[in-house]
Order: structure tokens, then C-alpha cells, then sequence
């Protein structure tokens, strides 16, 4: 299918910080693709989750399961709108990237302790991981990413200041450091493309939230069935195959409301891309309002959903409990390193020894928190707190 006149044309990139080559074989937005996919932050993703932690069980999704499904819906929607799909997927693949370990109790925890020097946000990390923390190139620090691929990132949820000439005062440090240095315009509105990526979370995350929950037995289907669009997607299957399994009766209604989500994010992008008519990719961005979403039925609908699993799944009490204890493991963690950055590893250490202030050792410990999984987060704190504990 031939790229729309809004779509961002890989042949049109604005370039990268750091000028390099191009490849004879890929475009540059499929070299984004690629640098993420190869990135160790990406391969860290798989044992982060979402909302269990990592040892209760091999099926729940992790952040590597959440982002590859995010990543295939958002190249979905950019097929069928006439978008570019690399940059679509580059921004899909590493949307998450900038996640702590234990989900949101991790991050939520983390921004706590980081509140006196300048807070914690996964978008933001997710930004300098890729311009900053990966360290694998010769010649630059980070990715070195395409203009359009790090806009998606820092703004796939929207503009992030009211002008360009706002003050940046309450950006992410994170965010307000880089822009400083390379303009992301983030008053304006994200691609298409990162729109779509943006849009493809929500959908992936609002069917497999309602898929782990019920594999973790923490509500039934019959609690469901009151619910807008599962109720009815359950119903449609009960009355084509009234004896199916509950295995394959929960399957085939969760995948028939994974695509009554995408089935509306089409149509409704569809005629918003008509009625701007932007001729090009910044008339996308300079429009008062997202282009690719939801219809306002669905987003009235999906808010039922999410106020179901907040009370049902999130504060569940076998949640809540495992909640507690890793906000309290990120929380000891950080307190002793900024107590005894002594322990930290080589690299680690002598950065947290060479920052000039307790603000620059606190980022420090941020970013080697953050780059855990659940896995080591747990292991490093029971080394660093049992006394029987062998290092």
C-alpha cells in the first residue's frame, strides 16, 4: 500500500544527532527497528512484568510479550492507514524500555525516593536510555535514533509543553536535558505513526490485563459478562459454541474484543485523517487533537473496563501484597546505594563517586535501578540485606 501524504516518509527522516551513512539495505526507521530489538535494554524486558512479578508463573505477560504484541498491532494500523510501519513498530518496541522492575509499584516507588532530585517517568528514562545509557557505539553515547523515532518516544501521549517557547520547567530532567541539545518540539503533537503506537498499548494492554487476570484465577468469567464489549464478545461465542471449554471460550471472546478495539481505532482514525487533510506529516502534528484513537464510545466503554480490573485485579489482595513488597525492595535498594555507593558495581560506582552533587549520585542510582529486572532487584537486595546471604 502506498504511504498517505501524513505519513512520515523514512526517505523524508529528519536525520540523526550524530550524521552517519545510511544503509543500502534498510531505511532508517527499519535501523531504529533494529538498534532497539538489539539493545540491551530490550533484552532486560523480559523478565520485567507487567503486574505479577516475574517467578509467579510463566504465562503472564512481561515487558518483552507486552511490547512484541504492541509492536504487531501498531504495524496493523499503520498498514491499514497508509502510515510507515517500521517507525510505527521502532516507537512500539521502545515505548517500555524506560520501565523499572515490578511494573508501576516499582516506578511508582522509585519516583518517591527520586522526588527531592528531579522525580522518576518510563517515558523519560525510555529517552535516555536510547540517546544516553546504551553504551555500545564508538562514536556516540545511546542509539543515535532518528529524529522521528525519538519524538515518538518522548510524545506518543501527547505535546509535553503549550508553546515553543514554553518554559521546560516541569519536563522530566530527562527530557529538558536532551531538548536542550536536540529540539523534539514537544509542543506539538507526535506522527501518526507514534499515535498509533500509542493507541496499540492501550489496546494490548486493556484484552491481556483481562487475560492474566483470569489465568491468575483473580475473578471469573461470569464477572465479565456485565462489562461493555466483553460481555457481548463472551455472549457471541457462548451462542456459536455453547459446550466450549472455558480455555477456549476465554480465548476466542478476548481475541473477538481485541479486534473490536483495533476494528474502531481504524474507522475512527480514518475519517479524523480525512477531515484534517493534512497534506503532510506536520499537518498530523500541528492538529489541535490526536488523530489515531479511540471513538469517544470506546474510550466511555474502556473506562468500565479499567475501573473493573483497578478493582478486581490491581488492588486484589494477593496483588497488593506482592505491591508492597517490591516497592519496598526498590526503596531499601536506593537507600543504601545513595548510603554506600561503595556497593555498587565498578561502573556504577565511579560514576556515583564522580557526580558533583547528591542530585547527580541520586540519577545514578536511579538509572541502575531502573535497568533491573525483577529477577536481580530481588537477588541484589537479598544480598545486600540478608546477613546469610553468600555474595
Amino acid at each position: 500500500m502506498p504511504l498517505a501524504p501524513y505519513a512520515c516518509d523514512p526517505a523524508a527522516s529528519r536525520g540523526r544527532l550524530h550524521a552517519e551513512p545510511e544503509s543500502a539495505h534498510r531505511t532508517p526507521f527499519q535501523r531504529d527497528r533494529d538498534r532497539i530489538i538489539h539493545s540491551s535494554a530490550f533484552r532486560r524486558l523480559k523478565h520485567k512484568t507487567q503486574v505479577f512479578v516475574e517467578h509467579e508463573g510463566d504465562y503472564y505477560r512481561t515487558r518483552l510479550t507486552h511490547s512484541i504484541e504492541v509492536a504487531q498491532v501498531a504495524r496493523t494500523l499503520a498498514r491499514d492507514l497508509g502510515l510507515t510501519e517500521e517507525l510505527a513498530e521502532a516507537v512500539a518496541l521502545a515505548h517500555d524500555l524506560g520501565h523499572t522492575p515490578f511494573g508501576h509499584t516499582g516506578e511508582d516507588a522509585l519516583h518517591a525516593c527520586m522526588t527531592p532530585y528531579g522525580g522518576f517517568d518510563h517515558n523519560a528514562q525510555a529517552l535516555r536510555i536510547v540517546t544516553e545509557i546504551e553504551t555500545r557505539y564508538a562514536e556516540w553515547d545511546g542509539l543515535n535514533l532518528t529524529w522521528e523515532t525519538l519524538e515518538g518516544i518522548a510524545k506518543h501521549n501527547g505535546p509535553l509543553t503549550s508553546g515553543p517557547d514554553a518554559e521546560a520547567a516541569d519536563l522530566h530532567y530527562a527530557l529538558a536535558e536532551y531538548v536542550a541539545r536536540h529540539d523534539l518540539e514537544l509542543h506539538t503533537h507526535a506522527s501518526a505513526e507514534a499515535q498509533a503506537a500509542a493507541v496499540s498499548d492501550d489496546i494490548a494492554y486493556n484484552t491481556h490485563d483481562l487475560d492474566d487476570g483470569l489465568r491468575a484465577g483473580l475473578f471469573e468469567i461470569e464477572e465479565l459478562l456485565d462489562l461493555p464489549i466483553v460481555g457481548d464478545c463472551f455472549r457471541e461465542v457462548d451462542r456459536k459454541w455453547p459446550a466450549l471449554d472455558a480455555g477456549r471460550r476465554q480465548h476466542e471472546a478476548l481475541r473477538r474484543v481485541f479486534g473490536a478495539l483495533v476494528e474502531d481505532v481504524l474507522d475512527t482514525s480514518r475519517l479524523r485523517l480525512g477531515a484534517l487533510g493534512a497534506a503532510d506529516a506536520a499537518g498530523v502534528r500541528a492538529a489541535g487533537s490526536p488523530v489515531v484513537g479511540f471513538s469517544d464510545g470506546m474510550i466511555a466503554d474502556l473506562r468500565l473496563v479499567r475501573g473493573f480490573l483497578f478493582e478486581r485485579m490491581y488492588r486484589h489482595w494477593k496483588v497488593a501484597r506482592m505491591r508492597r513488597k517490591a516497592a519496598g525492595v526498590v526503596a531499601e535498594l536506593f537507600a543504601i546505594y545513595m548510603e554506600t555507593p561503595g556497593v555498587l558495581p565498578d561502573e556504577w560506582r565511579e560514576s556515583a563517586r564522580h557526580a558533583v552533587s547528591e542530585t547527580g549520585r541520586a540519577r545514578v542510582v536511579a538509572d541502575y535501578i531502573a535497568g533491573m529486572t525483577d529477577r536481580f532487584a530481588l537477588q541484589e537486595h537479598r544480598e545486600l540485606t540478608d546477613p546469610m546471604s553468600r555474595v
